[in-house]
């Protein structure tokens, strides 16, 4: 009774681990494959994303009102003129006949120094707004990259848990087979059928965080996709020296600055409001029976000017300009120190991975001799197990090992400013 029970845990065992080393092998074989055309991919998912971000959305509306503004700040008046018309009679009281109407135009005047700095203004935010935009997506990108390479180790871990539970039902049934002719006792069936409810337990665990990463994929990019990665993961390449030379998040910093400065220059010059010129005509008479006058009137409006009104735009503008001064150079420093991170944990991903590669190379080999010699009796089944057991671990690091090495490349991208491709 001993002696079968044991013998059956040894086969149970082996044939896990055979199914599993399989099983991680073909998950190896997929992470490094070439994604098939027409299966969706990072970028894909990426501008799925962007095209529903409300950044998105409202980025051409934007770019007309900054088109707008630009035509404001080249226009030769500040505000449009406007037009006045006024009469005056004596109907109500005396009746005499007294009637006058005026006719004028009044034209806002620019400020020394507005006009100019009004269009640099305009130029510096419709810049910041493009740099926004530019910074938006990247912040985007970091989450796609995230959910997606989440959801590509998913994937993997549900290759594996599928192949384990394959290889317990396959193991049952032959035990079950073998139970019934007598060959292995009762108890050894109810280990077997132990052995396929944690196999199924853990293919239900693997897929449940198959499908919170999944979902978070969805929720991202609202594209309609399979419950389960392709088949096929194509990883981004590597950046170039010459690539990701300016990080967005700088430039929008550099560009929002830059705004706050040209708001304060122009808050600078607007001390005070627009002039006014006036232009009207009257015609006018004084009683019934006279003939009408007619006068032209010409007369300017300069309003005082300085003030806490005008102070506070200034100073609030310059705090802008000191405030996304300092981020920016903070920034810096941050991207600097994860770019050099990224690079670090690529080059550890490197060799991890070789490292994998070549234990699951020589596990490979080493299963090979010690199944020949156990089928000649010169190995006992404990070596067996254990030569077996190396053998799947092996694989499977191999198998995650390539994906954090493509997840690390996808990172190192990011910290330059690249989109995904």
């Amino acid at each position: 009774m001993h002696s079968r029970t044991r013998t059956t845990i040894g086969v149970r065992h082996i044939l896990a681990a055979a199914v599993l080393a399989g099983a991680t092998a073909g998950a190896v074989a997929q992470v490094s494959a070439t994604r098939t055309p027409g299966t969706p991919g990072l970028k894909e998912f990426f501008e799925a994303a962007w095209a529903r971000q409300p950044e998105a959305l409202a980025l051409q509306n934007r770019r007309e009102a900054a088109q707008a503004q630009r035509r404001a700040a080249e226009s030769w008046t500040p505000e449009p003129p406007a037009l006045g018309v006024s009469y005056k009679s004596d109907r109500l009281t005396g009746n005499d006949g007294a009637r006058e109407l005026e006719v004028g135009v009044a034209v806002p005047l620019w400020l020394p120094g507005e006009r100019s700095s009004s269009g640099a203004l305009a130029e510096a935010e419709a810049a910041a707004l493009e740099s926004r935009s530019q910074a938006a997506r990247m912040r985007l990108a970091a989450k796609i990259r995230e959910v997606w390479w989440a959801w590509q180790r998913a994937g993997v871990e549900v290759n594996i848990a599928r192949g384990q539970l394959d290889s317990a039902r396959r193991l049952a049934a032959d035990v079950s087979r073998r139970a019934k002719a007598g060959e292995l006792a009762r108890a050894d069936q109810h280990q077997a059928d132990g052995a396929v409810a944690a196999a199924e337990a853990g293919l239900a665990q693997a897929e449940a965080g198959a499908m919170v990463a999944l979902q978070q994929l969805k929720a991202l990019s609202g594209s309609a996709i399979g419950t389960a990665p392709a088949m096929t993961v194509a990883s981004e390449p590597e950046p170039s020296s010459g690539e990701g030379a300016t990080h967005p998040e700088i430039t929008e910093l550099q560009d929002r600055a830059n705004a706050a400065e040209r708001a304060a220059a122009l808050a600078a010059t607007q001390s005070r409001a627009n002039p006014e010129l006036a232009l009207a005509t009257t015609r006018d008479r004084g009683i019934s029976g006279e003939a009408y006058g007619q006068t032209v009137r010409l007369a300017i409006l300069i309003p005082f000017g300085g003030g806490p009104r005008h102070d506070s735009r200034v100073a609030s503008a310059l705090a802008d300009a000191a405030e996304a001064k300092a981020q920016l150079a903070l920034d810096r420093v941050r991207l600097e120190s994860e770019r050099g991170a990224a690079v670090a944990r690529v080059e550890a991903a490197r060799v991890q991975l070789a490292a994998a590669e070549r234990r699951a190379t020589l596990a490979r080999e080493t299963r090979g001799f010690f199944e020949k010699s156990f089928r000649l009796g010169e190995t006992d089944l404990p070596t067996r197990l254990r030569i077996e057991a190396e053998a799947a671990e092996a694989e499977r690091q191999a198998a995650r090992s390539r994906i954090d090495l493509a997840a690390a490349i996808s990172s190192w991208r990011q910290t330059l400013g690249l989109l995904p491709l």
